[in-house]
């Protein structure tokens, strides 16, 4: 037994990278950006206590990734043979190198839910149980959050490193693509944690944390259409393959789902109801949602889009 492992076959149906894993890609996205948004907040603003958006984040953060990992394992040829993956280590590949980022970042960010979820732990008294962990967790806290933060930034970018290799779809074969995937999950991950915060841990909608947030949204979306640019020009302007790959954009199923989910959803969404509602906007639960709704939206569809269509315009 040499230990090797094949993805695709449980539930692709031959294709090569599937909707499991364009999932997974959701998932792991979000979790990364939601918790480098929350950890960068706390840093810049030299936070001390538990906030609501950083509640928020831990749970997004740590709900997404385990949701993500069932994803990937149930893409396995044989789900059950998952830890083999634990076990068996190439560090040439990329895969490898994400698993074992993965297996650090998941009970990192576990570690930091339960602290920064200490004051509902404490309320809960069927939880009262974990508490002396939260005390023995205490004192790693900082150096635990620096850590969780690169390997946050690590999740996101791992996730296009890992598509990107795959050589013979001139789409999905870009360096750029990484880049784009960690916007793409800062984007996304910071909305589904201030939907989360405002919604269950009961934020002001206008608090500085917020309106902090929200004038973050627009360099990361304006950088997130960069990076789809640069994808679409260097195909344009490349070799036959990667003209042929352009296509992508301008015809069939996906061009549709890249127009009207990441385009029109995805950024034009938000940019309407900012402009449409005004001054109002930060102050509407229904345009704060609904844009919201609109980015985590757009995100999906975007990894739909990249996998599938890439995968349609091989070399």
């Amino acid at each position: 037994m040499d230990g090797t492992i094949e993805f695709t076959m449980g539930l692709s149906e031959g294709v090569a990278w599937p909707w499991p894993i364009a999932v997974y890609l959701f998932f792991a996205g979000i979790s990364g950006g939601a918790m480098t948004i929350a950890l960068c907040l706390r840093f810049f603003k030299g936070q001390t206590e538990n906030t609501p958006f950083l509640k928020a984040a831990s749970i997004v953060a740590l709900g997404t990734i385990l949701l993500g990992m069932v994803c990937l394992v149930f893409d396995l040829t044989n789900p059950l043979f998952f830890w083999r993956i634990l076990v068996f280590y190439n560090l040439n590949s990329v895969m490898s190198i994400g698993v074992v980022a993965l297996l650090f970042y998941i009970p990192l960010v576990a570690a930091l839910a339960l602290l920064a979820l200490e004051e509902e732990i404490r309320d809960i008294k069927a939880l009262n149980f974990l508490l002396p962990i939260v005390n023995a967790l205490k004192g790693i806290r900082r150096p635990a959050e620096m850590l969780t933060l690169a390997l946050a930034l690590a999740v996101c970018a791992y996730t296009g490193f890992l598509i990107s290799a795959l050589i013979r779809f001139p789409l999905i074969n870009t360096s750029v693509l990484p880049a784009l995937f960690v916007a793409s999950g800062l984007s996304a991950g910071a909305a589904s944690a201030k939907m989360i915060a405002v919604g269950i841990f009961k934020e002001d909608l206008h608090s500085s944390e917020m309106k902090l947030l929200h004038g973050a949204e627009w360099p990361i979306m304006f950088f997130e259409a960069l990076f789809i640019f640069m994808i679409a020009v260097s195909l344009m302007t490349g070799n036959a393959g990667a003209q042929a790959a352009f296509a992508a954009f301008t015809e069939g199923t996906w061009s549709s789902v890249f127009w009207v989910g990441v385009v029109g959803i995805g950024f034009a969404g938000p940019l309407l109801l900012n402009f449409a509602t005004g001054k109002t906007f930060s102050h509407s639960s229904q345009a704060f949602y609904l844009s919201g709704v609109c980015a985590v939206t757009g995100m999906m569809c975007l990894r739909l889009f990249i996998l599938y269509a890439g995968q349609m315009y091989a070399i």
